[in-house]
């Protein structure tokens, strides 16, 4: 998720030198997928994406953790099969897994049978699977290459955020754990970045943001969000979604309509396609 505000400066989604205090946490990353009596890890991110230490996570089944010093937590998946949910304490959202018996997780071996088609270079994304290891740090996934940051992970799920020197376009992909390690795939990553007229809003003033979009021709699903709805309207609701326009020049446009002066503040991230087999 990119932030842009009326400077248009993008905060770097990666571990702060001075981390973020614990009432900052808002998102709560728990892989989609656990296995039965294994191990998994969870990670809580702030509103700019970076990794928060001693966030207190309760689980549906009454389980508690706090993350540790990388803003992550280690834990073991609850016996009984079925759908839990976790929230972090200080917000009432909620975010759910599915536990799922052993037999049902696949082969010991590593695989990676779904990713993304398209990815953010700002972002985290998702890898499905097998044989992965449910403590983040014991994966390896590398992109182009170069390592990506492990935030969350268990051995059907990955999330990744991607190496932050990558450059935006097809990029080859592995995973490895304990000595076992996945055949190479494609991602695309996309590069977003906007332009605006950068002065506060008047009230009832219109004005257009546009997307850029780097690294693809085809087009590729968006969300806006408007973190300050006080200053603006945003056409289309909040969260608005739009598609970009493909091409060589590929761009998705909003609007925003001004409510009373002051600085508008538009969060805008890829929204994530179906899932599919690596090479498809």
């Amino acid at each position: 998720m990119m932030l842009y505000a009326v400077s248009l400066t993008f905060p770097l989604p990666l571990l702060p030198q001075q981390p973020p205090p614990a009432s900052a946490a808002r998102i709560l990353l728990l892989p989609k997928r656990i296995v039965s009596g294994e191990t998994a890890t969870l990670a809580v991110l702030d509103a700019n994406g970076r990794l928060t230490p001693g966030v207190t996570v309760n689980f549906s089944n009454g389980d508690h953790l706090v993350t540790n010093v990388t803003g992550r937590a280690l834990f073991v998946a609850p016996l009984n099969p079925g759908v839990i949910y976790g929230t972090i304490a200080s917000r009432s959202t909620r975010v759910y897994t599915t536990i799922l018996m052993p037999a049902e997780a696949g082969s010991s071996s590593l695989q990676v049978s779904s990713a993304p088609r398209f990815a953010s270079l700002a972002d985290r994304f998702e890898l499905s699977g097998s044989g992965f290891c449910g403590e983040a740090d014991a994966n390896t996934v590398r992109v182009a290459g170069k390592p990506a940051l492990v935030l969350a992970s268990s051995p059907v799920t990955l999330v990744a955020l991607p190496p932050a020197e990558l450059e935006s376009g097809p990029a080859m992909a592995d995973v490895a754990c304990a000595k076992r390690s996945s055949s190479s795939f494609s991602i695309t990553f996309v590069a977003l970045s906007l332009a605006a007229d950068s002065s506060p809003l008047a009230p009832g003033e219109q004005r257009t943001l546009t997307v850029h979009v780097r690294g693809t021709t085809s087009k590729v699903g968006l969300e806006a969000r408007n973190l300050a709805p006080e200053v603006a309207d945003l056409t289309g609701g909040n969260p608005a979604r739009i598609s970009s326009t493909g091409g060589a020049d590929n761009v998705g446009r909003l609007q925003l309509v001004g409510r009373q002066h002051g600085t508008f503040l538009i969060s805008i991230r890829l929204l994530p396609e179906p899932v599919r087999p690596p090479g498809s």
